[in-house]
């Protein structure tokens, strides 16, 4: 378990969280907040087979969701994960729709710059401009402690190497290993992942910058 000195630590080693968009997306976040794919798709009101689809399935493309209300919204692609190295790698009984519900019932911040550059030079995005969002650590996990769980690998990836996932690859707080883990790492990869379940419809009370992105460069910032 993390306890409150361990808690201390990890937030003055890591003081900010990352969150990478699509370019698009900083009005809608704006207006709704930081949502997964669950509860995005709950307020554009998508059901029946296009949700069951989408909630899972991989998605090899990013989808563009409508609605009279609500406007536009596209949900990230998931290309570094593929369904037949999930089903070697998964542990107690999961089948990979099981993960992908679990991935889109949630948000992700990485918790170092470094991860959040890997990931913006990475072959399917390096081409691209994105939203980054900045976000004080200590705040966030004080203001939603409750629906947080962390994660010691990045989740939605099986490339180039499928990682054991199961039950336990996402935890509460109080539940996460740390000692284990900050024994075998150093103090900025203990954790890879802050996850949110049910998204922070609150993130501007929490973001400290936002920005257009690309791999290796900031193009300008919004806030």
């Amino acid at each position: 378990m993390v306890t409150e000195e361990e808690l201390k630590s990890l937030i003055a080693d890591c003081p900010h969280l990352y969150h990478m968009a699509m370019r698009q997306s900083w009005p809608s976040i704006e207006q709704h907040g930081l949502l997964p794919t669950d509860a995005l798709l709950d307020l554009w009101e998508v059901d029946g087979q296009a949700r069951a689809d989408l909630t899972t399935l991989r998605r090899p493309k990013s989808v563009a969701i409508s609605h009279p209300t609500q406007g536009n919204a596209v949900i990230r692609d998931q290309i570094p994960m593929h369904d037949h190295h999930l089903t070697k790698c998964l542990r107690d009984g999961l089948t990979p729709a099981d993960w992908h519900k679990r991935l889109n019932e949630r948000v992700f911040f990485w918790l170092t710059e470094q991860r959040l550059e890997r990931l913006l030079c990475a072959g399917a995005y390096k081409a691209d401009e994105h939203i980054v969002l900045k976000v004080d650590t200590r705040s966030l996990i004080a203001s939603h402690r409750d629906r947080i769980e962390l994660s010691p690998m990045n989740s939605g990836c099986t490339m180039p190497f499928a990682h054991p996932r199961g039950a336990d690859t996402f935890l509460p707080i109080d539940a996460y290993p740390y000692a284990a883990w900050r024994a075998k790492r150093r103090a900025t990869d203990v954790v890879v992942e802050l996850t949110v379940i049910g998204g922070v419809p609150d993130i501007k009370a929490y973001v400290t910058e936002v920005s257009i992105r690309a791999c290796g460069k900031t193009l300008t910032r919004l806030l």
